[in-house]
């Protein structure tokens, strides 16, 4: 379902607060309001075709000028509400939140036109589409294994990793020991994926080791994926020459290995441009080579209750879940799951006489593709944001695929479903809330594979939609559902579906949320396995603009005292020092839309000079705060880091840089402080950039200075003072 304005912007929880606890910003979120008067705004059409703001003799232009004025007013009248102190209201109600207007508002690209627009956020909500004609075809169920679709004999043997898994009978003692005991830690390092960590509550298991060759038949590949994985990976085999295994890259071997082992895994280095869709087709490689395992289990042992003498009565055939839904897959854009989709199509045909049959293709393609005439041809942006933001970016969408032998069903509804791929707010409108009516998470009780892509963009999303999830998978259902509970694995019964679940977390950074994520929902009897790698430089080696750098440390108590430690530090120590006229074109850099918010009713109250930019504020009054803070009418320019990530304009004017803290990503720092060169009357003696620090930011300040300078400035409580000459 696409409900009308269902994903218009939201706020965050702070980066630095501890997912857990309670916090002042924490609370806010129960008081989340929908606002009249912030209707209309959300209604912005933000076409950038329209950009008039690029460079400076644009920003001087008539056209920019006409612009401006229209509008009429101060540039706060285009952004969200007006805030009392302490009471901040928000434009949509709090269940419906995404961090800022949806990624394709904010980008304007609009979904190709398909065929069908029942579920187009064009034309409003008319029904979820779901397809019920190939209920039976898909049913497991009704149908039995085809001979030749799948080699089920060699899935019978003890050493296969799925029978392994699936099959481990754990014990009430285990279970205690994994619910009080703490976990037992092991560190090694791998060729490709640097170090790695290993953990387990139970007894302690063996290291795995990374292996130099691979044998496909040692990775116990269902039949027709050991044939089509070669082909869907040549593309990548390619770009590394010749590798030693003749089906995976480097990295892929080390994560499939990890994968295979079912065995929890957080890899929070996947980047766009260079191995992302490397890891994409091998954690489908996985998913895929789990589903048609266990459906041909499933089948098979059909056949065996089929063919029994009469009165026969046997508890050998355990096979399922409680619900079918196996595999939950969470990606951010549509386009992400068109590509994994269309991975899954490729593994599954061995060659091209045998086409898969798939269900609802053009309608799939309709709904989640895009047309690449749809995007201007003149923005420029970096090459990582092209990457990210490719194809159709709509980031509310879900979708069922039910995979039987030799064919597809795509929209197959969850209950009839294998695979679950859907965005954190899809997923999220589906559960619902506490006391709403039409509500549903039973389909995530029997889920056995959470893939989470992509998690670094949940934060500039909406990072409660991920908790919410966490907080209702695995639940035993409410209903029934048309289960045979003779067929049911005990493990389900027993409701301990969470101990067997594997996760697999992919990031493109190490982020205190995304790591309570996998320290505190993550409960695999295997272990854990995560990539620890500690980043030697860090983004200000890649500053090319002459650029003195003074790091001020502020003390707190705890993780939810530094989000008042901060505020008082800076209007205290930070802002005095910048009221004199001559520190105009000063930019504050704030990652936190809360943030942002208080010291902006701030600003407004001390009347200071100063202009504004975030993610909701209208087109017109963003080029109009950009005219402003380059002539220097206005002093100071708040500016926020969901609004850079989302447009990724050069600021220009800048002569003066405070991040009000260290950004999310890592590279923003040096992009911002590469923005200086942008001003042609600037005096470089003259610039200044002032970052404010905790000793809870060491992650973010190692991305940002690398690891030995890091332990360096958490030791002392001095401020540090670093300059760039353009050449580090």
């Amino acid at each position: 379902v696409q409900p009308e304005d269902s994903d218009k912007s939201s706020a965050e929880s702070d980066s630095e607060t501890e997912v857990e606890q309670v916090s002042g910003y924490h609370k806010l979120l129960a008081t989340l309001k929908t606002s009249p008067e912030s209707e209309s705004e959300e209604e912005e059409d933000e076409s950038e075709s329209e950009e008039a703001e690029e460079s400076e003799a644009e920003m001087d232009s008539e056209e920019f000028q006409e612009t401006g004025e229209a509008e009429g007013g101060e540039a706060d009248k285009n952004d969200v509400p007006e805030e009392e102190e302490g009471s901040l209201k928000y434009p949509v109600s709090f269940w419906q939140l995404t961090a800022t207007d949806t990624a394709g508002q904010m980008l304007s690209q609009e979904q190709a036109d398909g065929t069908d627009t029942s579920c187009d956020p064009r034309h409003g909500v008319i029904e979820e589409f779901t397809d019920v004609k190939h209920e039976s075809e898909f049913s497991l169920e009704t149908n039995f294994m085809e001979e030749e679709s799948g080699d089920c004999n060699a899935d019978k043997r003890d050493s296969n990793p799925f029978k392994q898994h699936m099959d481990k009978e754990l014990e009430e003692k285990d279970i205690e020991k994994m619910s009080t005991l703490p976990k037992t830690s092991s560190q090694t390092q791998w060729p490709r994926l640097g170090q790695v960590i290993f953990s387990s509550t139970l007894e302690k298991q063996k290291t795995l080791k990374a292996d130099k060759e691979v044998d496909a038949k040692q990775l116990h590949l269902h039949k027709p994926l050991e044939s089509t994985w070669p082909k869907v990976n040549k593309q990548f085999l390619s770009a590394v020459g010749k590798p030693i295994d003749s089906s995976f890259t480097p990295l892929q071997r080390e994560l499939f290995c990890i994968m295979n082992s079912y065995r929890d895994l957080f890899y929070p280095e996947r980047d766009a441009l260079t191995n992302g869709e490397e890891i994409r087709r091998a954690y489908c490689l996985h998913a895929l080579n789990h589903i048609l395992k266990a459906n041909a289990q499933v089948l098979s042992n059909n056949a065996k209750r089929r063919d029994r003498k009469p009165g026969t009565d046997t508890d050998d055939h355990r096979d399922q879940g409680l619900t079918r839904p196996k595999v939950l897959m969470i990606v951010p854009f549509r386009e992400c799951a068109l590509r994994i989709v269309h991975i899954f199509i490729s593994l599954l045909e061995v060659n091209d006489k045998k086409k898969i049959d798939v269900s609802n293709k053009k309608r799939f393609k309709g709904e989640f593709g895009s047309d690449p005439e749809e995007k201007p041809p003149n923005l420029k942006r970096p090459e990582d944001y092209e990457a990210v933001f490719a194809g159709n970016i709509d980031d509310h969408f879900r979708i069922g695929v039910a995979i039987l032998q030799k064919s597809m069903r795509l929209y197959a509804p969850f209950y009839s479903s294998d695979i679950i791929i859907a965005s954190p707010l899809g997923i999220r409108t589906v559960i619902g809330a506490e006391g709403e009516k039409k509500r549903d998470f039973d389909f995530l009780s029997s889920i056995e594979i959470l893939i989470i892509d992509q998690a670094d963009i949940y934060l500039m999303q909406n990072w409660e939609h991920v908790l919410h999830l966490m907080k209702h998978i695995n639940l035993l259902p409410l209903d029934s559902h048309g289960v045979d509970f003779s067929r049911v694995r005990m493990l389900n019964l027993n409701n301990w579906s969470k101990y067997y679940r594997q996760t697999l977390l992919f990031s493109a950074l190490q982020n205190p949320q995304i790591n309570s994520i996998f320290n505190k929902h993550c409960f695999n009897y295997i272990g854990q396995v995560a990539v620890r790698n500690v980043p030697l430089t860090g983004s200000i080696s890649h500053i090319v603009v002459q650029l003195p750098h003074v790091f001020r440390r502020l003390e707190a108590d705890s993780v939810t005292s530094v989000i008042d430690a901060r505020f008082q530090f800076f209007i205290d120590k930070v802002l005095p020092e910048y009221r004199d006229a001559i520190m105009s074109h000063t930019l504050i850099y704030v990652p936190s839309y809360f943030d942002y918010v208080r010291l902006r009713n701030y600003f407004k109250k001390e009347d200071l000079n100063f202009t504004h930019i975030c993610e909701y504020t209208k087109k017109a009054a963003v080029c109009r705060a950009r005219r402003f803070f380059l002539k220097g009418e206005k002093q100071f320019l708040l500016f926020t880091e969901r609004f850079h990530f989302y447009k990724r304009y050069t600021i220009k004017g800048i002569r003066n840089l405070i991040f009000y803290e260290l950004p999310t990503y890592s590279h923003f720092y040096s992009e911002i402080c590469n923005m200086l060169k942008a001003t042609d009357n600037g005096v470089d003696a003259t610039w200044t950039c002032t970052v404010l620090y905790s000793k809870y930011d060491a992650q973010k300040l190692a991305a940002v200075v690398g690891i030995d300078r890091t332990a360096q400035m958490l030791q002392s409580k001095k401020n540090v003072h670093l300059f760039v000459t353009g050449e580090n």
